[in-house]
């Protein structure tokens, strides 16, 4: 590209002097090849001078890592966001207002991804539907009417700040596929190279109900973990987690963080709103995910979409949920370990052991299956209490697993009637759910440790 601009400054030149002896312009293009190769012979050494102003002037951006990498920043905004509860209509004013603030997020060279629900919302505001249908294929219809309708408005007010935006459209089959995974991960890259802002939805024109993440908070802490983010933020109708539902006890408490997920006590009965499926209990999910893939995560309130910036600024608002890293560093094992995986494996001690050493599992190790799955796809190892120690590619499937658990490999032939792999899961593909802590980068400032729900109703209503 500094040749072309070089070569093209050199023809200009030529013609403004009125040089069209092709020879004087032979010798100009030279010249300007010649000076093309000396700044390519001083490549390394023009970095690093350059390194040595930017720390001398103080000027480096704060976007960038301690490993000199850009930040990733992932919001994931609800349809009970975007949409008007009274009126059920779009909500411009928080649309624009979020959009504002990703666009100030590029112009301190930050990635951002705005991972945004609404196509089945957006659906039913364009048919005119009080409510969403509980059929699949009318949600899969109104999805295909409502994503185009919500990529219109999205598109339009990017457009008026200058920046481009594009439509990602991903389902739980994409990310469990190594592949695919992969895949997706490249065009988010190729998007941030070329300065473009993803908009990320599940692909409900296409996904069954088995295959759904029911949610957009998983999916965005997957596409978190995928990109490895600097955080994600939620944003949603209430102001954080609360250790009982805000809704019925006036006495509420908002937790401010959350440093263990497992040790949490508090009441996540509250259910989604009528255009949308989220709740509570799926927000921690995806804080579980994000976590443990060694990306932080805030919930905070829409009531002002730009509060993201101040979570980005080291403000500690909503509730933060701290990261934690995993300690194995494969970017194989990481995927693994991040998958959200529904279906459980328990076993018997001597192959939770036997695991811990880093060996194989067999089938004589299980006593119990949970769920319905195929071969290839990661599920959770439970220990005999219950409790999930590792997660692992198995190779049969749930049907083939239920009629051999408790079989020596010898053995499985007289079930199944066929020789198959030599373990269920190979230890290449086991990984032990064993994490350590994160030093958050952000340094956060406590605002309001502890609140109650009145005082973020008159917050609300101011």
């Amino acid at each position: 590209a500094l040749l072309c601009r070089q070569q093209t400054s050199a023809v200009r030149e030529a013609q403004e002097n009125r040089v069209f002896n092709s020879d004087k312009s032979e010798t100009i293009l030279k010249c300007a090849m010649d000076e093309h190769k000396k700044d390519d012979l001083k490549g390394v050494e023009s970095k690093n001078e350059t390194k040595k102003v930017t720390n001398s002037k103080g000027t480096k951006s704060n976007s960038t890592s301690k490993n000199g990498t850009v930040e990733t920043i992932v919001i994931k905004v609800g349809t009970s966001s975007l949409v008007e509860q009274k009126t059920g209509l779009p909500a411009l004013s928080k649309i624009t207002a979020l959009v504002e603030a990703i666009c100030a997020m590029r112009r301190q060279k930050k990635n951002v991804v705005l991972v945004s629900s609404g196509a089945v919302g957006f659906g039913c505001l364009a048919l005119k539907l009080k409510k969403r249908p509980s059929g699949v294929m009318m949600k899969q219809a109104l999805a295909a009417v409502g994503q185009a309708k919500l990529m219109e408005l999205y598109g339009q007010t990017f457009e008026r700040l200058g920046q481009t935006c594009a439509q990602v459209l991903l389902t739980f089959e994409d990310l469990g596929n190594r592949g695919r995974y992969l895949n997706a991960e490249n065009t988010f890259k190729s998007l941030f190279r070329l300065g473009v802002v993803p908009i990320v939805n599940e692909n409900d024109t296409v996904a069954v109900e088995e295959l759904r993440y029911g949610d957009n908070d998983c999916l965005s802490a997957w596409v978190a973990a995928m990109l490895g983010a600097k955080h994600l933020i939620i944003l949603t109708d209430v102001d954080g987690l609360y250790d009982k539902n805000p809704t019925k006890h006036k006495d509420a408490k908002r937790i401010s963080i959350v440093e263990k997920i497992e040790q949490l006590d508090v009441d996540v009965s509250s259910a989604g709103s009528s255009l949308g499926t989220g709740g509570m209990a799926t927000k921690i999910t995806a804080a579980k995910l994000a976590t443990e893939s060694g990306v932080s995560m805030s919930i905070v309130t829409a009531v002002d979409p730009k509060i993201v910036l101040d979570v980005v600024a080291g403000k500690l608002v909503g509730t933060l949920f701290k990261a934690r890293r995993l300690k194995s560093t494969k970017n194989r094992k990481k995927w693994i370990a991040g998958y959200a995986a529904r279906e459980y494996l328990y076993l018997d001690d001597g192959a939770v052991r036997a695991i811990k050493k880093k060996k194989s599992l067999y089938a004589a190790g299980i006593t119990k299956v949970k769920g319905k799955f195929l071969a290839n796809i990661a599920v959770n190892l439970c220990d005999s209490k219950g409790n999930i120690f590792a997660k692992g590619l198995v190779n049969y499937n749930s049907s083939e697993l239920d009629r051999i658990k408790g079989l020596k490999m010898t053995e499985t032939f007289k079930v199944l009637r066929y020789h198959g792999p030599d373990s269920v899961i190979h230890r290449d593909n086991l990984v032990l759910l064993e994490f350590s802590e994160v030093g958050d980068e952000l340094r956060f400032r406590r605002v309001d440790s502890m609140e109650t729900r009145e005082n973020f109703k008159e917050k609300k209503t101011n």
